[in-house]
Order: C-alpha cells, then sequence, then structure tokens
C-alpha cells in the first residue's frame, strides 16, 4: 500500500470531461490523442509539486484540451504501474466550458463521443470504468 508522502509514487490527476452535444443535445465525452503513445485517454497529467489534486486536474484539462471545465463528482481513483513506479491518478466529473483545441505535441487530436464510442475508443481498460462512473454521478438521484 503507498501513501501520500511515498516519493515512489507518481500522483497525477485528470477529469472526464463531459458536454451536451450542440446539435442533439446528447451526453458527449471528451477524449484526446497522445501522440507519444499514440493512445485515446481522459485528459490528465502529472500534478507539480504542493498542487492540489484538483487543481492539477483543472490545468490539465485546460493545458491539454483548451477549455476551461467546471468540477462535479469525484471519480475513482485509478492506480497502476507506469515505466516500473506505482502511479496514482485522481479523476473528477467536469463539464466542459468555452474553449477551442489547438493540436500540440503533446496532444494531437480531440474527440467528442457518446459515452458507447468513447468506452470504445479508448485505449486502456481501466480507463473505460470511468465512463461509467461518469454516467452514475451525472444520474439525478
Amino acid at each position: 500500500m503507498t501513501h501520500a508522502n511515498d516519493l515512489t509514487t507518481v500522483h497525477a490527476a485528470g477529469c472526464v470531461l463531459w458536454r451536451r452535444s450542440p446539435v442533439d443535445g446528447q451526453l458527449e465525452i471528451c477524449l484526446i490523442h497522445r501522440p507519444k503513445y499514440d493512445d485515446w485517454s481522459h485528459p490528465k497529467g502529472k500534478l507539480k509539486r504542493g498542487e492540489a489534486p484538483l487543481a492539477g486536474a483543472l490545468r490539465e484539462v485546460a493545458e491539454e484540451t483548451g477549455h476551461s471545465a467546471r468540477p462535479g463528482a469525484a471519480l475513482p481513483t485509478l492506480r497502476y504501474q507506469a515505466n516500473g513506479r506505482p502511479k496514482e491518478v485522481r479523476y473528477w466529473a467536469a463539464e466542459a466550458g468555452p474553449g477551442t483545441f489547438a493540436p500540440t505535441d503533446e496532444v494531437d487530436r480531440l474527440l467528442w463521443l457518446s459515452p458507447t464510442a468513447a468506452r470504445g475508443r479508448l485505449t486502456q481498460p481501466r480507463d473505460r470504468d470511468l465512463v461509467d462512473a461518469l454516467l452514475q454521478s451525472l444520474r439525478p438521484a
């Protein structure tokens, strides 16, 4: 079991970014493509020293998607090995605000997809569970 002060664990944060389609009002989820890994994932990244996880998640969304985001429910934290080190990524549901995507070396493509299409496009199976968690968090109580 790792602890927050365990220096070997890589701490990161991100969001499952969503919006209502401008066309039909249906829920859409934002996925980004990272050419370095040739993968499709939710926007996320490593936390800066002393940065609060939610602040880091919102910063990463802005950097990778060009959109501001309004955070919602906390989603499951993913823990896995990356480059031989334990990695812990905290996630939040976040509604997309205004913004415009501009491709960079880090993120070259962005898609808005239905939950079913997003689940199918995500490279890592562990990221698919976050789509389900988002849907659960948006259901009326």
